[in-house]
């Protein structure tokens, strides 16, 4: 017995030791961030100086209509790309499910590939293609759709459907494959009763497909929500720190320049990230309960 009660405490002394360098990873970079914002976002910081001003952060929140601005441009993001994007993914999930046989492997991996691709290269790309003597003007031009070059990245309004189109053609092909995931995971059997019933492929698609995939719609619309209030690198990279004139700055771009560049006010920036936090989880639960109901409901 006593030998056991040695072993089993060499056991739980040879487990502690296993796990203290994720346990000290965990405490560095994510325990102590959070605990220390709950400081910070009661300072005001002026170079290596800071002081005291209680809640004065959130009330100069209040005041600041450029971040008021940039979190409109969040929502404008968000309620038009997220839709699209979700449209598109399911859409190309249910032709390679449905109707595309061959090549499935292959096409499958091309429309995911741009959610790997590095950021640099995107931009580059998109630059090079929305100039104003770029391709896409170019062949716009030719076809004689439009008379004189869009302003695709100079131009406020345009500037803004620029970063939909980033965003889109980046993130339509990984929510395309978590889709068509769901779309085979559904029993062959349910489409062959409704077949049997008359019940053409279209209603198909809309009584059984779409009932079933909530879940997974859940899950592709809550991080794509979440994505979209942090983002960042889009406006940052491709329209030069969210221009022109602050057109297409977003929350997590004027947090960034607010704690490195602008001011240096990390205060301020902490107290901007915990409004953008808020926000997330309020959308995060308002779509949990509009689709988490008729995710239960269709099981």
């Amino acid at each position: 017995m006593e030998q056991r009660g040695l072993y089993q405490r060499y056991l739980n002394r040879f487990g502690w030791l296993c796990v203290a360098p994720s346990v000290f990873l965990f405490s560095l970079f994510m325990a102590y961030p959070i605990l220390s914002s709950l400081y910070y976002v009661t300072r005001r910081w002026k170079g290596m100086a800071n002081s005291f001003i209680g809640l004065g952060n959130f009330a100069r929140m209040a005041r600041d209509k450029v971040f008021q601005a940039a979190l409109g441009h969040n929502f404008l993001f968000m309620a038009v790309q997220i839709p699209l994007m979700v449209f598109l993914a399911l859409a190309l999930a249910a032709l390679l499910n449905q109707r595309i046989k061959r090549f499935r492997g292959p096409l499958r991996l091309a429309l995911f590939l741009p959610s790997v691709t590095s950021l640099v290269v995107v931009s580059v790309l998109f630059r090079v293609l929305l100039q104003a003597n770029g391709f896409l003007n170019n062949v716009l031009i030719g076809a004689g759709a439009i008379r004189e070059p869009i302003g695709w990245l100079n131009d406020a309004a345009w500037a803004k459907v620029t970063i939909i189109l980033a965003m889109t053609w980046r993130w339509t092909g990984y929510n395309m494959v978590f889709f068509l995931v769901g779309m085979q995971s559904i029993d062959p059997e349910i489409y062959e009763a409704a077949e049997v019933d008359g019940a053409p492929r279209i209603r198909q698609f809309f009584r059984i497909t779409i009932p079933l995939l909530v879940p997974v719609i859940l899950f592709s619309a809550v991080t794509s929500t979440s994505g979209t209030m942090q983002l960042l690198d889009e406006p940052n990279i491709l329209t030069w720190q969210g221009g022109p004139a602050n057109a297409t700055m977003t929350a997590a771009l004027y947090i960034y320049r607010q704690a490195f560049f602008v001011n240096a006010d990390f205060g301020y920036a902490t107290a901007l990230s915990y409004v953008v936090v808020l926000i997330s989880g309020l959308f995060a639960y308002i779509q949990m309960r509009l689709l988490g109901d008729n995710a239960r409901s269709a099981r």
